[in-house]
């Protein structure tokens, strides 16, 4: 898909995600009309988008009359809204109130989606979140110098199936294992918190494994990894990170993979079949 020449909507979260996605729309030419949520998106995005609007995660009708106001046709939603936000003290304004009464299912993503078509109703189409940042995404195979061994490459395979087996229940994304022994599974903690814990588990040499959602929604949900990820993975002596090529975003891509190398991590793309080993 080609986006159109018009203004773009970036709805801010938390995070490197919105800078990028901003960046990327300025330098093909694009105005920028952000919608920061306040308790997420950084002051900072105000340099980086020709306008914003500051909005409470339950204001979704002050959202949508940014966007309509501002010319915006077509929008990304970019970083994260932590899950213990969205479920703590929102106080929804009344069209979210009406959205949330029609919910067959209270969860982050049932919610996500259906502020989603919510634009859409409205006129405005959601891109996909990565529609402009294809050169940060993650490749198949060998992406540092390091490359797993062959027995990283079976805990690779095992946690590919274990990561899948929690995808497909909405649970998480990310699996660690170490010989073949699942260490920790991601809850609402996150990827990065769980690769603590593995850490703190295990102890040295894990492999970590993040995996798109079965039914992943591309306008909202991609599995991302940062900085904040080879932190983690040096914090609790992690060795290889394996994420699902073409699907997994690398925020800052060039200096994520540099950390990596830095940090002698093996971090390694897979696509939907098992890597062999």
């Amino acid at each position: 898909m080609t986006p159109s020449a018009g203004p773009l909507g970036l709805i801010a979260g938390n995070g490197r995600f919105p800078f990028l996605v901003a960046q990327a729309a300025r330098r093909s030419g694009r105005r920028v009309v952000a919608v920061a949520i306040r308790e997420e998106a950084s002051p900072e995005i105000e340099r980086d988008v020709d306008s914003v609007t500051w909005v409470g995660l339950g204001q979704l009708g002050r959202c949508i009359d940014a966007l309509r106001q501002g010319g915006v046709h077509e929008a990304v939603m970019a970083g994260q809204v932590k899950h213990r936000q969205i479920f703590s003290d929102v106080v929804p304004d009344l069209k979210l109130m009406a959205l949330l009464a029609r919910l067959a299912f209270k969860n982050t993503d049932s919610l996500i989606g259906a502020v989603a078509d919510a634009l859409e109703r409205e006129g405005i189409k959601l891109l996909p979140s990565t529609e402009l940042l294809a050169d940060q995404m993650a490749a198949a195979g060998a992406m540092t110098r390091r490359k797993p061994t062959r027995d990283e490459l079976k805990d690779v395979e095992y946690g590919m199936r274990i990561a899948r087996l929690l995808a497909g229940h909405d649970l998480g994304q990310t699996a660690v294992v170490k010989d073949r022994a699942a260490v920790a599974l991601e809850a609402m903690e996150g990827t990065d918190e769980t690769i603590r814990r593995a850490g703190r588990i295990a102890g040295r040499g894990a492999t970590v494994v993040k995996v798109a959602k079965p039914r992943q929604d591309p306008r909202f949900d991609v599995p991302v990894v940062g900085a904040g990820t080879i932190d983690a993975m040096r914090e609790a002596g992690a060795a290889v990170l394996a994420v699902e090529a073409g699907q997994t975003l690398l925020i800052e891509r060039e200096g994520f993979l540099a950390a990596a190398d830095a940090a002698g991590l093996a971090v390694w793309g897979f696509g939907r079949e098992a890597p062999a080993p």
